[in-house]
């Protein structure tokens, strides 16, 4: 992927399964949400298997063990081993173990895939300030963990213990709705101790790292539904991506994305993977067209006109969107143009 800035989503003549041969997927948003399958979500990905293309799981939630992960996917029809998962969890175990000694004691703030991890990296987890930790390691835990989990982190960081994260998603999201994430949690402690973690997860450096030594990709295609973490890694990472809007992204997020946030391709779910994608065409000038639908960039608002697929007129939107906001976010009005396709 070029790392200029990106004006429109692109097309694909091959279906994004055969263009590329690994599909490296979040989960949360995109293959399940609160456990359930996302629709369509199983059959698509059965079939993309079925063409040869590998599917690798790849998630900033740190709660559980890559063994939980794929069981939890096998259930809902998805064949999975645990070697298909790569976590937050893992990615910030190699960054720690890269800074101290074999053995050493590691302060927990998190779950089960966080401890898993730490072991798998030889180092040793412990639950308080007062076991000499030579870091604090912090993770999502659930909505059960318990307030003094953060007190022992802050009591830790105080005495110049290093802090890692997992990531800082500020939100997750549930079979009930948006929750709070992992970024969350980590503002508790960053307000009580004034101090920074170092962080893992997407969409910075660590976790690609791990995804590509875990996976050893040579065409990925990342598959997301979040911006700030899975399509930024993805640039970051310079790699394509899929959007899909089974997750947190709306259209005007996406209208609106500055350069780093905008993906390769956008879809409605993980059908996508199994289609070419349409070609949107034309100019500022002339507008941007994508199926029915032709879109433009006004003074104060975008504008959209013509009929057929509503994904067809966000394409065609994004276009006008993004090569009017250039290296920023695109500021224009876009809540009639997205009325119009029920989004």
């Amino acid at each position: 992927m070029s790392r200029s800035v990106r004006t429109r989503p692109e097309g694909s003549g091959q279906a994004l399964s055969e263009a590329y041969d690994t599909a490296l997927l979040d989960l949360d948003g995109v293959v399940y949400a609160g456990g359930n399958a996302i629709a369509h979500a199983v059959e698509s990905l059965g079939t993309a298997r079925d063409g040869g293309m590998r599917l690798a799981y790849v998630t900033n939630n740190a709660l559980r063990t890559p063994d939980a992960v794929a069981g939890h996917l096998t259930e809902l029809g998805i064949p999975a081993g645990a070697e298909d998962v790569i976590t937050s969890a893992q990615a910030v175990a190699r960054l720690v173990a890269d800074e101290v000694p074999s053995g050493a004691r590691v302060l927990v703030v998190g779950g089960e895939g966080l401890r898993v991890a730490l072991r798998e990296r030889g180092l040793v987890p412990v639950e308080s300030a007062d076991d000499d930790p030579v870091a604090v390691v912090q993770g999502y835990g659930g909505p059960e963990l318990p307030w003094g989990r953060f007190a022992e982190a802050c009591y830790a960081i105080a005495r110049g213990v290093p802090w890692f994260a997992s990531n800082t998603d500020l939100t997750i999201p549930s079979a009930r709705g948006i929750a709070p994430g992992n970024g969350a949690a980590v503002e508790v402690v960053r307000i009580a101790t004034g101090a920074e973690p170092r962080v893992a997860g997407k969409p910075l450096p660590p976790m690609h790292r791990e995804t590509v030594l875990r996976t050893g990709a040579e065409r990925p295609l990342v598959v997301g539904d979040r911006l700030d973490t899975d399509i930024e890694g993805a640039f970051h990472g310079e790699v394509d991506s899929l959007l899909v809007l089974t997750g947190v992204t709306d259209g005007a997020q996406l209208l609106a994305a500055p350069p780093e946030h905008r993906p390769t391709y956008v879809d409605a779910d993980l059908r996508g993977l199994l289609t070419g994608q349409p070609e949107v065409s034309g100019t500022a000038d002339e507008g941007f067209r994508c199926g029915g639908w032709t879109a433009t960039a006004g003074a104060e608002r975008l504008e959209l006109s013509g009929d057929g697929v509503a994904l067809d007129g966000l394409r065609a939107l994004c276009a006008a969107a993004w090569t009017a906001g250039g290296e920023k976010g695109c500021a224009l009005d876009a809540g009639k143009a997205l009325a119009k396709l029920g989004l």
